[in-house]
Order: C-alpha cells, then sequence, then structure tokens
C-alpha cells in the first residue's frame, strides 16, 4: 500500500473510531491520512485532538481519500451511499462496508457504479489490533480483496470468506466480543465468591481468558484436547465444568450466537426502501 493513502471512515462510531486508532496504532496510515466523518461532530473532539482529520462533510471526505470504509447503521447507509455517489470513481476509490446485513449487491445497487466493494467484519478488539476480521468480495483474487488484506492483517487476523457466510461472521467474531467479555466478568464474579478482590478476580478471570485462547491459536489444538489436559478423575475442574453443562453453559452460548445471527439477517431488509 502507498505511503500517502488516505482512508476515509464515514459514521465513526465505536467500530469506526476503534478502527482508525488501530490502523494508527499499526503504522498503516499516518494519523494526518485518517479521515473520520460523523453527524454529531462534537463526539469526535477527542479523536481530533489526537490528530484525526474530522469533517461533518461526507462528500469531501470521499474526494479526499483512496479508501473509503463505510461504517454507518443500516438504517442509514442507502442515505449515506446516495450523498456520496457523486464523489466515488472506480478508478481511485476502493469501498470496504463493515455495516451489517448490506450485500455488495445492494451497495452496487444504491450507487449506481460498478466500484471495487469489499465487505469487512472486525470487532472492537480492532483498536489493539486484536481483532478477528472477516472478509468478503466479488472475487477472492480481485486487487480490492488485497487491499482490505493489507490494512486488515495490521490489526489482527482476517480470513476471506464467502460473502454469504457474513451473517455468521457479524454474529460469532463482532458479537462474540461481548459473549466472551460477558463470560469473563461471570467468572470474576465467582471468584469474587470465593475469595478475591473485584480486581483481583477481574484482572485473574481476564488473563485466564487470554492464555486459553492463545493456547488453541498458538497450539491449534481442539478446545476438548486442552480441556483434557486440566481434567483429572474426581477433580476439581471436571466438577465445576459439568455442573456449568448442567446449567446449560455450551447451550446457552451456541443459542445466543444463533439468536444473533438471526437478528443480523433482518437489519437491513427492514429500512432497504428508505432512500431519503
Amino acid at each position: 500500500m502507498k505511503a500517502r493513502t488516505r482512508l476515509a471512515i464515514l459514521g465513526a462510531g465505536n467500530i469506526g473510531c476503534s478502527i482508525a486508532r488501530g490502523l494508527v496504532q499499526s503504522g498503516t496510515f499516518s494519523v494526518g491520512n485518517v479521515l473520520l466523518t460523523r453527524r454529531k461532530m462534537h463526539l469526535l473532539q477527542k479523536l481530533a485532538e489526537e490528530g484525526f482529520v474530522v469533517e461533518s462533510d461526507n462528500d469531501n471526505a470521499v474526494r479526499s481519500s483512496d479508501v473509503v470504509v463505510v461504517a454507518v447503521e443500516p438504517q442509514q447507509v442507502n442515505r449515506l451511499l446516495k450523498d456520496i455517489t457523486p464523489a466515488l470513481d472506480r478508478d481511485k476509490h476502493t469501498v470496504i462496508s463493515v455495516v451489517s446485513d448490506v450485500s455488495i449487491r445492494q451497495i452496487r445497487t444504491v450507487i449506481g457504479k460498478n466500484m471495487r466493494i469489499v465487505r469487512a467484519m472486525p470487532n472492537t478488539a480492532i483498536a489493539i489490533r486484536e481483532s478477528m476480521t472477516c472478509l468478503a468480495a466479488d472475487d477472492r483474487n480481485s486487487p480490492e480483496i488485497g487491499i482490505a488484506e493489507d490494512i486488515f492483517k495490521t490489526v489482527g487476523r482476517i480470513l476471506v470468506i464467502d460473502e454469504e457466510q457474513m451473517i455468521a461472521a457479524t454474529a460469532l467474531g463482532a458479537c462474540g466480543v461481548a459473549f466472551f467479555l460477558r463470560a469473563i466478568r461471570s467468572a470474576s464474579q465467582g471468584g469474587i465468591e470465593i475469595g478475591f478482590h473485584a480486581d483481583q478476580a477481574l484482572f485473574i478471570a481476564a488473563q485466564t481468558a487470554r492464555g486459553a485462547a492463545s493456547l488453541l491459536l498458538s497450539m491449534e489444538n481442539h478446545p476438548e484436547y486442552e480441556i483434557d489436559k486440566v481434567t483429572t478423575p474426581r477433580g476439581c475442574t471436571i466438577a465445576g465444568l459439568n455442573r456449568m453443562e448442567h446449567a446449560g453453559f455450551s447451550s446457552a452460548l451456541i443459542r445466543g450466537i444463533v439468536s444473533s445471527a438471526e437478528k443480523a439477517s433482518k437489519l437491513y431488509r427492514a429500512n432497504e426502501n428508505e432512500t431519503t
């Protein structure tokens, strides 16, 4: 990627700001080459103080950039796309959408141009370069996928998937951050009940969760293989695991992920005719 490439993030809310901070932290972009837009400009004041370029004019942000990240809510995307269409240039711009449930075909229909478009689904851990980001495009070997890979591989792990899997990626990879955070919070609450102070319990739970995830990513073993290493006959680990399973731990997590996927598949369709 060229050193002077400029990136515009349109709709810099939680995920948009996380993307911006992660990419600057990684060195992929300098802070002055990241443009952020948002309707409520006062919410970008802190990022402006950090050196990010902030403005309210989406059209101008697009004209000043090479890569355009669309990060608004699904119900706002049609209006935004129509607003920026005159500024989009296929020979110059790559459009990366992180909007849930809006397909590449639907984006092209609203824009009315055959733009280079990638869908990306990162999570908020992108701010600390630990995101799981799924990418999809019409062609896995297209230049735009290469551009997206170059951007997102610097802020975590990436996986190129088929576009029909993006709803699943939303539920497991993006919503999943909240699920695992809730699991860590619950573990820390258990730690308090058995004798730790709150800050100690949270520290132990969070580091333990980090270690468990790192084991899987580093060793590439199945979770049950690693579980078997810490479960002994009549031991305390298996007693705890069995109690959790009797209470529906695994079932609840699976059902939560499925529910999120079902909800994610309906976010845009209810609003796809709202174009004004």
